[in-house]
């Protein structure tokens, strides 16, 4: 018998007539053991990936964006959101099920099988990225410390960063931990967007009216494209992978379609979720705002204190917990992605608090400088979008390959509908380019 059956076997008598061979094959996989707990106790273990990934889904800079389209331009822009959250989960879904096909995450993949320049290229365009995450991040946090307490905007971001290692600290603990401590962010970032929008309300019809697709000038396509980039976010396409790769590891080819299975259900529910929050966001922000008393206000503390002002402080403060839990606990999660991601691509790890300092740095000179936050923002959000492809392509081109995946390579129509959301991401920033180079 070989060393790692004894281990596996343990000091335990085994049964009469079994060998040790056939005890070892006999034993109980991961997938199993949870399956023993129970229907509703395997499915709630099961969850929780796509929860930490959607998180970024909602952070402050989709609260900049979409109060800045829904301010402007009322519901014209809801389409592309929608448009966008559906992107999300086909690209959340294909990303974790790479870390379960494979036992890899995204940029692990990316080293082992493209060459050298392109993988570290791909690296430092995804640090790039990890910068104007962690601006956004930084910053609507910040802000909403100083719009809830007064406190200066520099030394907020300061707490901001003491905040994201006290978060991402439970990781180390367990990712269960982590999770749950993610999924409350969620649930505040919910319940403060359903109590705002029951007490502001919306217009049904115009709403439905936005999901018909137009435009309005140079700043529409501006905002759409800054929509896209705070909707689908490059740095977790990368994190969900690693999020899944060995949280239970299939015994074979039928455990991996059953955990599949699961992660989609975990996407779609995770993934509905920030899409209700960002509409939410939007189509308060049109009702309140647009063409109204407050008609222009397009910032996130011009929409604070018009919640104040039309609603009520109730509203308000509703509004800046929102925003204080989302910029908590997607800064944590911009952290986890950043070391998944250097990791997988270099084989480099440096330690946390280095890390966080390098790419926080941006955010603390906007905040030192006194730069407008939510222009800020906002331009983060467009440095994201153009982040997108160097993640989904790869994704799109690892995950159409049986030699990679195994039994959970893509359907055709899967990787045919992948390729034309990438081709549309890089089309609109491609028309966003032109547009400000002629305007």
């Amino acid at each position: 018998m070989t060393a790692p059956l004894r281990e596996q076997l343990g000091s335990q008598p085994l049964p009469p007539g079994v060998d040790s061979e056939t005890a070892v094959q006999h034993e109980l996989s991961d997938l199993e053991r949870l399956r023993g707990r129970g229907r509703l106790r395997t499915a709630a273990a099961m969850l929780g990936p796509a929860f930490v990934a959607c998180i970024a889904y909602i952070d402050p800079g989709n609260f900049a964006t979409n109060i800045g389209a829904g301010s402007t331009y009322g519901y014209m822009l809801v389409w592309v959101l929608v448009s966008a959250n559906l992107m999300a989960m086909l690209i959340q879904n294909l990303s974790a099920k790479i870390g379960i096909a494979t036992g890899r995450n995204l940029p692990q993949l990316c080293r082992e099988h493209f060459r050298t320049p392109v993988v570290r290229g791909l690296w430092v365009q995804a640090e790039i990225v990890a910068m104007a995450t962690d601006l956004a991040e930084f910053v609507g946090a910040a802000l909403a410390l100083n719009l809830l307490f007064g406190v200066p905007l520099f030394a907020a971001g300061l707490i901001t960063a003491v905040a994201s290692f006290a978060v991402l600290s439970l990781q180390q603990r367990g990712y269960r931990r982590f999770e749950v401590a993610i999924s409350f962010f969620l649930l505040i970032i919910l319940l403060g967007f359903l109590y705002n929008t029951l007490e502001i309300g919306f217009d049904p019809g115009a709403a439905a009216a936005g999901l018909v697709p137009s435009f309005d000038g140079t700043k529409s396509v501006l905002l759409a494209t800054a929509i896209l980039g705070a909707t689908v976010m490059p740095h977790v396409i990368y994190l969900h992978s690693a999020l899944t790769q060995g949280r239970i590891k299939p015994r074979d080819d039928n455990e991996k379609r059953a955990i599949l299975r699961f992660q989609r259900v975990d996407v779609t529910i995770a993934m509905g979720l920030a899409g209700v929050v960002n509409l939410l966001m939007l189509v308060v922000a049109a009702s309140l705002f647009f063409g109204g008393e407050l008609a222009g206000t397009s910032t996130i503390e011009g929409a604070y204190n018009g919640f104040d002002q039309l609603v009520g402080s109730d509203a308000a403060i509703a509004f800046g917990l929102a925003l204080l839990a989302s910029g908590f606990a997607s800064s944590s999660v911009g952290t986890y992605a950043g070391q998944i991601v250097m990791q997988g691509f270099i084989e480099r790890a440096i330690p946390l608090a280095l890390r966080r300092s390098i790419t926080m740095a941006p955010a603390l000179i906007v905040l030192a400088i006194g730069v407008n936050p939510t222009d800020a923002l906002v331009i983060s959000q467009v440095v994201l979008s153009f982040g997108i492809p160097f993640a989904l392509v790869p994704l799109v081109l690892l995950t159409r390959r049986a030699d990679v995946m195994g039994v959970l390579v893509n359907q055709r129509i899967t990787t045919v509908i992948a390729s034309l959301v990438a081709a549309l991401i890089c089309a609109l920033n491609l028309f966003l380019i032109i547009q400000i180079l002629t305007g």
